[in-house]
């Protein structure tokens, strides 16, 4: 592959990702993955600050959630507020093009401690992010810190079920019917 095509930081994730299956991730190295991209570590590093970050994709996630409670209907409740971010997620990130790859990814994640610990701290910047988007609405703290940890278990929820299913819904679909779970589950409580 030559080092001039487009696309680098897909190319690496892609690579990792084969890496970690096959190798497992503690032996797979920078410099393999820039390799089997058909790229150079110092081009790994303009893109990643390191390996963990291939499979975690920086604040994009963050952001979606962020924009998607912020594009909401003036009159949207939180809860619909944070519903609608799930929704800009799943248009923007979790097509069904990435169903694939990001069960294998899970599958990595779960293989490994320090990767499982990423993700959780991935998990309670996506809810601040969405707690902090909540609030600048107007939504008090206290109901804005609820319905983003609610949201964040239900869009926990709905990728594990996006990626464990081939059944064509999209992102979209399983994370209101998640959302949905979620709130009836905490009116049982």
């Amino acid at each position: 592959m030559a080092r001039w095509q487009p696309n680098a930081p897909e190319r690496l994730a892609v690579a990792a990702l084969e890496l970690f299956e096959e190798r497992g991730y503690e032996n797979t190295t920078v410099i393999e993955i820039a390799e089997r991209a058909g790229l150079t570590k110092s081009t790994f590093f303009r893109h990643f600050q390191d390996k963990r970050e291939v499979l975690f994709g920086g604040g994009t996630m963050a952001g979606l959630l962020a924009e998607g409670i912020a594009a909401a209907p003036a009159t949207a409740e939180p809860f619909e507020a944070v519903a609608h971010a799930l929704d800009a997620v799943g248009r923007d990130a979790f097509h069904p093009a990435r169903r694939e790859w990001s069960a294998r990814r899970r599958a990595v994640i779960a293989a490994n401690p320090e990767l499982r610990e990423r993700e959780a701290l991935k998990g309670l910047g996506l809810t601040a992010s969405m707690t902090d988007a909540l609030k600048r609405r107007g939504v008090p703290e206290l109901t804005s810190c609820v319905a983003a940890e609610l949201g964040a278990l239900a869009l926990k929820f709905a990728y594990e079920r996006w990626t464990d299913t081939t059944d064509g819904d999209d992102f979209g679909d399983v994370a209101r019917r998640a959302l949905r779970d979620v709130r009836a589950a905490s009116t049982l409580c």
